[in-house]
């Protein structure tokens, strides 16, 4: 009888008045002890308050139900086809919606639905992989963001091939711990293309400037993601490098000179077709003949063997223990720079002018760290000179930490 005196009473309320009484009825409906009749009564009138003229009831329904597991399906399906402000209060929690519900409103809702969608928590790999085909870019960011997401693989690539022009994306997913190393160096080679168009466009450099810039910022990046990563890294990011044309002789020499071999063997087992296996037995056999062979299988320029060569050598008299990462190593250098100094033709100029600019590179890396360390030196000096209690009185402090 309550409820039918509320639907009388409705017909000539006000729209704020019928807000308030419907979002009393429908936390009466959810939190007091009714009896069947009386609830199958209430879940009617709030199913018929759907077709209220008034916004403000359905926004006033929508905020109570959001949350609750108890809400009457149909009601919560009614409201989410409402306007999108509305509906995003139920699609960002409701419990009732099932993985169906979620696909079908991120593909026909506008942004504000798929961006509350994308927020839910503990998507499912099905809603993850819908949202990555239609979702705008302010939903696909949300989502990036989501840490409770399960994004499959696949559906990173794919948000990556629809946006990954827009930055804000591409931050993002570089956010992401579980971003596979393959894609990193695509959004790592994104980066450096756009700095380079935006710095020949504007015309700082030549075009060929640029370019051979961002070539070599990706091979630094991605000699570094495969050093830094996983031993499943390396061939992830060799076939991301393959497939966009940028697995170059230089990327995967860098890779030797920087101590850090692991992107040069999955490149040698890329292109020689070989397991990861053999192709390190061939490149470190004692004998010195087997980088050869395995150069030669992968068809590479032969020009450029000598500077291989010695740097692998180079690197098996250094042994495991003195490879290291960060950069171009320049003691293996020189050691390819004096195999190479006796070399002819129009290649092997391509060569040492490839070498001496990995010189400079290195040697700017040296000066930028010294520099940093000289800094510090004097910073330290000034604070010692400023107080000469401050070492001692820092130890002091250390040590009152530690107990």
């Amino acid at each position: 009888m309550i409820v039918r005196r509320f639907l009388l009473w409705a017909r000539t309320a006000p729209a704020e008045a019928r807000a308030q009484g419907a979002a009393a009825l429908a936390g009466a409906y959810l939190r007091s002890a009714m009896s069947p009749a009386d609830r199958r009564e209430a879940e009617t009138a709030l199913i018929a308050l759907v077709e209220d003229p008034s916004p403000l009831v359905r926004r006033a329904l929508a905020e109570v139900l959001a949350a609750a597991p108890q809400a009457p399906r149909n009601l919560v399906l009614g409201l989410i086809a409402e306007q999108s402000d509305i509906a995003a209060l139920l699609l960002a929690q409701s419990p009732v919606l099932t993985e169906a519900d979620l696909v079908d409103a991120a593909a026909i809702g506008d942004d504000l639905a798929q961006r509350a969608i994308a927020q839910r928590a503990w998507l499912s790999p099905g809603i993850c992989a819908a949202l990555a085909e239609v979702g705008c870019e302010e939903a696909l960011v949300a989502l990036l963001a989501n840490p409770t997401a399960e994004i499959p693989d696949f559906s990173l690539e794919r948000i990556f091939e629809r946006e990954g022009e827009a930055g804000a994306v591409r931050e993002a997913m570089l956010a992401r711990d579980d971003l596979p190393m393959g894609l990193r160096q695509a959004i790592a080679a994104k980066v450096s293309d756009a700095l380079a168009a935006f710095v020949s466009g504007c015309g700082w450099l030549t075009e060929e400037r640029s370019t051979r810039l961002a070539r070599e910022s990706t091979e630094r990046v991605a000699v570094a993601l495969a050093a830094g990563g996983e031993a499943s890294d390396a061939p992830a990011i060799v076939d991301c490098l393959r497939e966009n044309g940028r697995l170059t002789p230089g990327v995967i020499l860098r890779s030797l000179l920087s101590g850090e071999p692991a992107l040069a063997e999955a490149a040698f087992a890329a292109l020689s077709d070989l397991p990861l296996k053999r192709v390190r037995a061939l490149l470190w056999d004692r004998r010195g003949a087997g980088v050869k062979a395995l150069y030669r299988k992968a068809a590479m320029p032969e020009a450029l063997l000598p500077a291989f060569a010695a740097a692998v050598a180079a690197l098996k008299q250094a042994g495991p223990d003195e490879r290291r990462g960060g950069g171009i190593d320049r003691d293996l250098l020189a050691e390819v720079l004096i195999a190479c100094e006796g070399l002819e033709g129009p290649q092997a100029n391509a060569l040492m002018a490839l070498l001496r600019r990995l010189d400079a590179e290195a040697a700017r890396d040296e000066a930028r760290l010294l520099a940093d360390s000289l800094a510090d030196d004097a910073a330290l000096a000034l604070l010692v000179e400023a107080d000469p209690n401050f070492l001692v009185e820092l130890d002091l402090g250390d040590l009152r930490d530690a107990a």
